[in-house]
């Protein structure tokens, strides 16, 4: 029997996001991020259409590759000028009730206790409806934006972040014990400081003492996201993640990316069950496969190819367009995304890819076009290949969503593939069916580990 799909709406607090220059079409609402009324309107639609989760990318720096310069980048608004998801977070939590609310932050741009702190905070104003989307930062000039001389090697990024992860969850997890919040009025004790702990945490590169200045949140540790596919992503996927998201070229490719991250699960002690996979999939929806034809073409000739290219290039750390188009993608070198270039290579079998392929997949390749019941026969295919949800792609805000709310998803519960109702509770307990991390996760040992601290 089918079961329902989850889907998440994937943004940006920015005008162009991934689909580079739609911005530019009459309904390109986009253009309005900076309107709060612009993000509370969506989120109260993605609410009535029973989406599960909003999530905010994010950046902390420019693809500044391009001629060592971010003038093309401020000419197409490719993600700059871009505004601070966390800071919006609480007054979607305050327009929502079910609704799941992520964010984007890297171990880069927050110091791990006033993070901690954070989090803990939107997490109650939310009723455990937060989430975090783990990075690692590959943005050259996001590392130079906080003090840093160069981007930290790929692997020694998830070295860093392991410690990163590692003093959150000693905040969250283990400085205070359930019930020592108090708020006895007769008694005069707000809390019972036996049960608030130091974590005095001393690492690589930080030095904690604690206590957590927040209480125990509904979900104490937010709901943990993560996108890295390289060898090193995965691996950290497997320890930490309870959601992966993937952007890969075909349900083939998918269900390897799938299959590589569960075998890791049992070396840190974790079952199949505990990562839930989202694929990210734009949508051209028609009534007739002569109209999908026609707004297929229309979303192509309206995209930024030449910002498309310059985006991926930053990603990567690579001038992609002082690259010759056919250049092979094994010579360029970079400390970049390189799950990135694995993705191109597998979706490119048969011979070595060139530049010129990664303009073209990345135009095309996460894009699903046809009637509603194509778009459904297609999703199951994703699911079969062990994708538990959809991080839906924009083109346009608040259309992408709203004509797929109301075209595809009436489809998609007719077969069973999305769901009549929400579920009550954390957003983890929507996933997972319980509030906090589960006793396989890492983060679980530090509950009751600090004790003796004072």
């Amino acid at each position: 029997m089918p079961r329902p799909l989850m889907f998440s709406a994937f943004v940006m607090d920015t005008a162009s996001h991934i689909l580079h220059g739609l911005w530019r079409r009459p309904d390109g609402g986009q253009l309005g991020f900076n309107s709060l009324k612009l993000w509370i309107d969506l989120v109260r639609e993605l609410e009535r259409g029973l989406f599960d989760v909003i999530f905010f990318a994010d950046v902390h720096g420019t693809y500044t590759r391009i001629g060592g310069s971010y003038r093309k980048h401020v000419e197409v608004g490719l993600q700059i000028p871009s505004n601070d998801p966390a800071v919006i977070l609480s007054a979607l939590a305050c327009n929502t009730e079910h609704l799941g609310l992520a964010i984007t932050s890297s171990i880069v741009q927050d110091h791990p206790f006033s993070f901690a702190r954070k989090m803990s905070t939107l997490d109650h104003a939310s009723d455990g409806r937060i989430a975090w989307n783990i990075v690692t930062n590959a943005l050259p000039n996001g590392a130079r934006n906080f003090g840093f001389d160069n981007l930290t090697p790929h692997d020694d990024r998830y070295a860093w972040a392991e410690e990163y992860v590692d003093v959150a969850y000693k905040l969250w997890e283990g400085s205070w014990d359930d019930g020592a919040l108090l708020q006895d009025r007769v008694r005069g004790i707000h809390g019972d400081p036996t049960h608030v702990h130091r974590i005095n945490h001393v690492g690589a590169r930080y030095k904690v003492e604690g206590p957590h200045l927040v209480a125990p949140s509904p979900q104490r540790t937010p709901l943990l996201f993560q996108a890295g596919s390289s060898p090193a992503g995965m691996r950290f996927a497997a320890r930490h993640a309870e959601a992966q998201f993937l952007v890969v070229p075909t349900p083939a490719v998918a269900a390897q990316v799938i299959a590589t991250t569960r075998t890791l699960l049992p070396q840190f002690g974790r079952g199949v069950g505990d990562i839930k996979f989202f694929q990210g999939l734009s949508f051209v929806i028609g009534s007739t496969e002569e109209e999908v034809r026609r707004k297929d073409r229309e979303l192509d000739e309206a995209i930024d190819y030449e910002a498309m290219i310059t985006h991926l290039g930053g990603t990567m750390d690579i001038d992609l367009r002082a690259a010759s188009l056919d250049q092979p993608i094994d010579e360029l070198e970079t400390e970049g995304a390189k799950s990135l270039l694995d993705w191109v290579r597998a979706a490119v079998p048969d011979r070595v890819p060139t530049v010129r392929d990664i303009g073209m997949l990345t135009s095309r390749s996460s894009r699903v076009s046809g009637t509603p019941e194509q778009i459904a026969d297609a999703l199951a295919v994703w699911q079969a290949a062990g994708i538990d949800g959809i991080n839906v792609i924009n083109a346009t805000i608040p259309g992408s969503y709203l004509e797929f709310m109301n075209e595809v998803m009436p489809e998609l519960r007719r077969r069973g593939f999305a769901r009549h109702e929400y579920t009550p509770g954390t957003l983890r307990r929507k996933m997972f069916g319980h509030d906090r991390l589960p006793a396989s996760h890492c983060g679980s040992r530090y509950r009751g580990a600090f004790r003796d601290s004072v």
